[in-house]
């Protein structure tokens, strides 16, 4: 398995228009469509709940149950508040983050379709040095060009229209994916290409594999909580981003110790059962998969600590990517990690045998 398998021209088709539709946190539903319809001819069935997680299963009808998960929502701003003179004031959705914001550009989502708008801020000719205004959620405002709140009413946009920011996809010096929101929709393409490989190679696994691509992960791991409950699986492994901390202005004291291009990252914490750890890393050992280590220590803040805890405790693992410039809209990931993501679910899965029993006393 190598780049010119994974990075076909459909694939990285997918991948684009993928990383560039909008899946705000609550409402995914476009982003989902696209990615079911991706992994339709993959899968022998597929689900999705009320809220939006959808699922591909390959075997549906054995017993033993095992999931690959990803979640699917990005940040965003809701409106909250529309001034008589047309300026737009938000709250977030998720951890957007207030520094990043000032002159980007967004789209607010309404019920007829996307209006343009632009995070507006003072010149720097007019900000007073002994009182420079700093970002913040009370102070972001959205420009849309209207000059009242009748004029922003007729364009559709009212209190609760989610916004997003318009930047999308791109390549960077042909080694890393670079755009908004590859935390964590470059995880949904990763465990697609896994149901791919699987499919292709004709590799027969003795149990079912859940494909699950989740909702609401960025305000509180809502959308694997409720799908880990639905599915009741015996196994999951989870991948979600880590951060890249080779980079200025983050503590590797505090952070640890990742970098971009040395492959993913495994987790050791409280909600990684171990004995699927240590099968995950045989896997990459055995296929010269190169892994990076962090730890965790009350929780890994990702869908993993759902799966764990779900009904009677759930085997589970996390498989991260690294990331650079997490929650902004320039996300950066190495192309030969995301490759090394795929490459190593796809081969622990076949380490799993139908009915394994992850105890380690007995």
């Amino acid at each position: 398995m190598d780049h010119a398998a994974i990075f076909t021209e459909t694939s990285l088709d997918f991948l684009r228009k993928y990383l560039n539709n909008a899946s705000p946190t609550g409402f995914e539903s476009a982003g989902q469509q696209l990615w079911l319809d991706y992994i339709r001819p993959y899968v022998d069935d597929y689900y999705v709940d009320v809220y939006g997680s959808a699922y591909g299963i390959i075997n549906p009808e054995a017993e033993y149950k095992v999931v690959i998960e990803a979640h699917a929502d990005e940040i965003s701003w809701l409106v909250n508040y529309i001034s008589e003179d047309g300026f737009i004031y938000l709250i977030r959705n998720g951890g957007s983050d207030v520094q990043i914001a000032p002159s980007m550009r967004v789209q607010i989502h309404t019920d007829t379709g996307v209006v343009p708008a632009v995070f507006g801020w003072p010149a720097i000719h007019t900000r007073a040095t002994d009182k420079e205004p700093v970002p913040s959620v009370k102070t972001l405002f959205l420009d849309c060009g209207c000059t009242s709140r009748k004029e922003v009413d007729e364009k559709g946009i009212h209190v609760g229209c989610v916004v997003t920011f318009e930047d999308g996809y791109m390549e960077l010096n042909n080694r890393y994916f670079v755009g908004r929101a590859l935390d964590n929709r470059i995880g949904g393409f990763m465990i697609a290409q896994v149901a791919r490989m699987l499919k292709e190679n004709e590799i027969k696994l003795p149990f079912a594999l859940y494909i699950v691509n989740s909702v609401q992960e960025e305000i509180g791991l809502r959308g694997a909580q409720m799908i880990a409950e639905r599915i009741r699986p015996d196994a999951a492994i989870v991948t979600d981003v880590t951060h890249d901390t080779g980079t200025p202005h983050i503590s590797k004291i505090e952070q640890g110790d990742v970098k971009c291009g040395e492959g993913p990252s495994l987790t050791v914490g409280p909600a990684v059962q171990n004995k699927l750890l240590r099968l995950i890393q045989d896997a990459a050992k055995a296929h010269e998969i190169p892994f990076q280590r962090e730890a965790a220590s009350r929780s890994t803040g990702t869908d993993t600590d759902s799966f764990a805890y779900s009904h009677t405790g759930v085997a589970s693992a996390l498989i991260s990517l690294p990331l650079r410039y997490m929650h902004t809209t320039v996300e950066m990931a190495h192309k030969e990690d995301v490759l090394a993501v795929i490459r190593l679910i796809y081969y622990s899965l076949q380490r799993i045998e139908a009915g394994m029993d992850f105890r380690y006393i007995r």
